[in-house]
């Protein structure tokens, strides 16, 4: 008889030798869970590394090799972007940040390798980002979310301006101006966040692009999954693995990450992804780190209740992983992801706009 299935994708990826005896059921669940979770080029990645493509039957093996070229387009097609984005901003006489899955692809680092994106995230400071907006415009990306709700929800509230598409290429931009909504309560430094950046190579755009610092990358990261809807919450919470695991030979990595969570007053998603990569993958965290973590995070009053609700973010959405109770549990997260965002006043408006006039105008 099979094992259970419902946890074999992060096993997978935590340690690819979990493979080694399974049969047609485990795979099917295996590589379902990993489609579902925009993960199976990254478990292609971990299987070629670990040497146990070999291991694999031809016909999932087949579902793999198209994962990674498909991957390697993604990464093409990045660098082509960013050279054109390149010359739309080159005028702003100011860095530009990658975000996220841009970021880790440019720099080679573990959490992009054969990651897919859907969507290119940029940075730059508010006091440009209309600029940089006209840029874009300018060489043939639009503006979406064109109702006059749906500006002022961006412009006014948010820590992005609404996504803007390629006319003709379909690529989508986001462009942040800090990595958390102001509404939010919680005020990062945006500038010191921008002026410790890195820079980061990329063909045809010299000295324009930058990368957060590693530490800040991890604290963005959080941000994005356990801020957000939790809607990839596997795949994100791979992404910090990687990023943990990759950044803890760095000089003074970890000794710096909650303290300086803190000073940007970001510590609580900090605290969540140390917890949740440990428990998940089994990311190696120093002892004294991990202590504090679980420390501060029981200190909450909320702590049980939230880490069982984000438990069930962590399973794919797929019917050899998911249950009543897991999609149950998605929905208050994913109110509670609005409530993060939103102070009262302002979230129950929202909300009420989004299940009558906004549903309405759509139904129109």
């Amino acid at each position: 008889m099979s094992r259970k299935t419902d946890t074999h994708l992060a096993r997978a990826l935590a340690n690819p030798d979990f493979i080694a005896d399974f049969d047609s059921v485990d795979w099917e669940a295996l590589i379902g869970q990993a489609r579902t979770s925009d993960l199976l080029g990254q478990l292609a990645e971990r299987l070629l590394a670990a040497g146990h493509m070999e291991q694999v039957p031809a016909a999932v093996r087949f579902h793999l090799d198209a994962a990674l070229r498909l991957a390697a387009l993604h990464k093409a097609s990045l660098l082509n972007e960013l050279a054109v984005i390149g010359a739309a901003l080159q005028d702003l006489g100011q860095s530009v940040l990658l975000l996220k899955g841009a970021a880790y692809a440019a720099t080679g680092l573990l959490a992009g390798r054969s990651r897919i994106f859907n969507d290119i995230d940029l940075m730059v400071a508010k006091s440009v980002i209309n600029q940089a907006e006209g840029g874009l415009f300018r060489r043939g990306w639009l503006p979406t979310h064109l109702n006059a709700y749906d500006q002022r929800y961006y412009r006014e509230w948010m820590h992005e301006l609404p996504p803007v598409e390629h006319r003709t290429r379909g690529t989508v931009i986001d462009l942040h101006h800090t990595i958390v909504p102001p509404t939010s309560g919680h005020v990062p430094d945006a500038a010191r966040l921008i002026a410790d950046a890195r820079p980061v190579h990329v063909p045809y755009c010299p000295d324009l692009f930058r990368v957060l610092t590693p530490v800040d990358m991890v604290m963005h990261s959080a941000c994005h999954l356990f801020f957000g809807e939790l809607q990839k919450g596997l795949r994100d919470l791979y992404d910090q693995h990687c990023l943990l695991s990759e950044f803890a030979a760095a000089d003074g990595f970890w000794e710096a990450l909650l303290p300086r969570a803190r000073q940007h007053q970001l510590e609580y998603p900090v605290l969540l992804a140390i917890h949740f990569s440990q428990r998940v993958f089994g990311t190696d965290i120093p002892d004294a780190v991990r202590d504090e973590s679980t420390r501060r995070l029981s200190s909450r009053w909320t702590g049980r209740l939230t880490d069982h609700l984000i438990d069930a973010s962590m399973y794919p959405l797929h019917p050899s992983s998911d249950s009543s109770w897991r999609r149950a549990r998605r929905q208050i997260l994913y109110a509670r992801s609005h409530w993060l965002r939103m102070p009262l006043h302002q979230l129950l408006p929202h909300l009420a706009y989004k299940a009558f006039v906004h549903s309405d105008e759509q139904a129109g």
